[in-house]
């Protein structure tokens, strides 16, 4: 993974704020300050792992999902807009298709299987854009850790030779309740690269991304505290 030094990234932060923002800027710079109003009573968010944003270069958010507002953990992971994966339904009517084109979403099928929407990833990764994935395909109400990962995110990563930051949850969102959100260190499939993927080794890396959520999952389980039971 390559990272800027503080010169460059100085440098970079200087550029940005000569650079004319864009209305998905605008909307994500908005988004990012509500949140911040929000965090001190309504979503409060203690974060573990790696605690600052994430702006140094394109990245795929991939996380766990629970709730419909586990967009805000992800969009919280950097300081830049994030092109999230939504099923194609959302897209349709009502106050969720307004906010996934004012989000600039990316429709996909819930079987994950859709060209359209991997190529418009793909655009956006090389753009150096972020892209969210929600590896389940749907919210997960089964009490276990997770639902089996649809694959994907694995492969989009290779493809593109794009990190990916976990984000993992335990706990589904709730107001006036602390969300606890782990950020995992930005990892590569590198052993992966440079082949032509068959099927065996998209499922080897679907394999490896899951174990690796798994590992999460528990750090983040043994670092919530504990509540104190009552005499």
């Amino acid at each position: 993974m390559t990272t800027e030094t503080p010169a460059e990234n100085a440098e970079t932060k200087q550029n940005n704020k000569k650079r004319k923002k864009t209305k998905l800027e605008k909307w994500f710079a908005f988004l990012h300050r509500a949140q911040r109003v929000a965090s001190w009573g309504l979503f409060p968010v203690k974060k573990y792992g790696h605690t600052e944003p994430f702006n140094d270069r394109s990245y795929i958010i991939v996380a766990n999902h629970l709730s419909v507002l586990d967009v805000l953990p992800a969009a919280i992971a950097t300081d830049r807009p994030v092109h999230f994966l939504a099923k194609k339904e959302l897209f349709e009517k009502g106050i969720g298709k307004w906010f996934a084109n004012k989000c600039e979403c990316i429709p996909v099928s819930r079987d994950g299987t859709d060209v359209c929407a991997v190529m418009q990833a793909m655009k956006y990764l090389k753009e150096g854009s972020f892209v969210c994935i929600f590896p389940e395909g749907t919210r997960n109400k089964t009490g276990e850790m997770f639902l089996p990962f649809k694959s994907g995110a694995a492969a989009l990563s290779i493809k593109t030779k794009t990190p990916i930051i976990p984000v993992v949850q335990v706990k589904k969102i709730k107001a006036f309740r602390k969300m606890h959100v782990y950020y995992g260190e930005p990892f590569e499939l590198t052993e992966f690269y440079g082949k032509k993927l068959t099927q065996e080794d998209v499922e080897k890396a679907d394999e490896v991304l899951f174990e690796k959520f798994k590992e999460f999952y528990r750090e983040l389980e043994s670092l919530i505290p504990k509540k104190k039971k009552s005499k």
